[in-house]
């Protein structure tokens, strides 16, 4: 990267730095069972509901306890079962209109990423009645309350259900873009771990990955706190100590709490410090040809630690204490090779690759300047790449 522009990038994530203490962030409110939340809700006056989940997800077991938990406490709740994977304009539309027909006071998102951004997305709307989503789109531009939003994860790695951004793609045009506000904060997390039982071992691995790469990423990072990094460390604890076990046994309580745990704290890490070259290069690739965006992760993750080199040894190296594969003492260098080295470890167990099989050669340049993009100026990131940098990666990836 050349110099102007690397000047540029470091001045513009220094104010973001300076600015983080004086941001309204806020942690959603931890419950560890779904029927924990209907109390919380009549509590602030919400008798009527909208649950925006999938169609797989309105099936389990944990769906049905609170839908009766909520019946119990005389809350109504309008169901919309419909979000896909990415959701639409129009599934927020056909959402918002349950929510609008049911006199909805309050709103719950249950499932993955997707039906999380699609409940955030709704409640934006909710929030903006006569404001299509699109002008909303990019950062603080909601800056009004939301009716108030719980989310219930079935999968331990989106983080999100701590964060302050909602991916939505328009129906028409296929572009996809986020709203970030901090409103879009959940209220509740609910981390019921009986709501992620029917996640099978690759999904458990990908999605666990994806929370070690929030974690990483933002522990590594330009833009730390001392919360961000002890969430991090945290998280990286949990995920090395939990995921093979989740992995291997589907049926394991005591994994599956804690690997929600972990993917909260990373989502909380993240949200504040922000993430680095590891999603720039998975969302192209996601863009692209639709690879799963954890799976995408946990590949690129080592080879851009490689990438970056002596400047995140220090932090590699307390990482890899918190995982258990460095004693305090231990080289610096060492230490931090024995993360990375981990890191592949970990996922190789998990049945995750090394390689992005849909990725062709004569789209590399194309996928580095979208990640460059991205990227810069804005993820506070330890090391410099421009389009031309980036491109190594994309070639380890083959």
């Amino acid at each position: 990267m050349n110099a102007l522009r690397r000047c540029w990038c470091r001045i513009f994530q220094g104010a973001f730095r300076l600015a983080i203490p004086l941001l309204p962030y806020r942690r959603p409110e931890q419950l560890a069972d779904v029927a924990a939340l209907p109390s919380r809700l009549k509590a602030r006056g919400c008798d009527s509901v909208l649950m925006v989940t999938s169609p797989s997800v309105a099936k389990l077991p944990g769906t049905r306890r609170l839908l009766g938990a909520l019946e119990e406490a005389g809350i109504a709740c309008t169901v919309y079962d419909r979000t896909v994977p990415n959701p639409t304009t129009d599934t927020v539309e056909e959402a918002l209109a349950l929510y609008r027909r049911g006199n909805c006071r309050a709103i719950i998102g249950a499932g993955g990423g997707s039906s999380l951004d699609c409940a955030k997305a709704v409640g934006v709307r909710a929030a903006l009645p006569h404001k299509p989503l699109s002008k909303a789109a990019g950062v603080l531009k909601v800056r009004r309350p939301l009716p108030p939003l719980a989310a219930v994860p079935t999968t331990a790695g989106t983080g999100s259900e701590t964060t302050i951004a909602a991916v939505i793609t328009d129906a028409r045009t296929r572009h996809k873009y986020a709203v970030s506000d901090f409103p879009l904060i959940p209220d509740y997390a609910v981390l019921d771990p009986e709501m992620t039982l029917s996640l099978p071992p690759h999904l458990t691995a990908s999605t666990g990955m994806d929370a070690l790469t929030h974690a990483v990423e933002a522990f590594i990072g330009r833009s730390t706190t001392g919360d961000t990094r002890e969430d991090a460390l945290a998280a990286v604890e949990l995920i090395f100590s939990n995921l093979e076990r989740a992995c291997r046994d589907g049926s394991d309580l005591a994994a599956r709490r804690a690997l929600l745990t972990a993917s909260f704290r990373a989502g909380c890490a993240f949200t504040k410090s922000y993430v680095g070259y590891v999603h720039a290069v998975a969302h192209s690739l996601g863009g692209a040809y639709n690879v799963a965006h954890g799976y995408a992760n946990a590949v690129i993750l080592p080879v851009v630690l490689r990438a970056y080199g002596p400047a995140v040894y220090p932090q590699l190296a307390r990482l890899a204490q918190a995982a258990g594969l460095a004693e305090p003492g231990m080289d610096t260098q060492a230490a931090a090779q024995a993360f990375i080295g981990g890191v592949e470890g970990l996922k190789a167990r998990c049945g995750i690759g090394s390689t992005i099989p849909e990725l062709r050669r004569e789209d590399i340049p194309a996928l580095a300047r979208r990640a460059d993009q991205e990227a810069n100026p804005l993820y506070p990131v330890p090391v410099l790449m421009d389009a031309g940098e980036l491109e190594r990666i994309y070639l380890k990836l083959l």
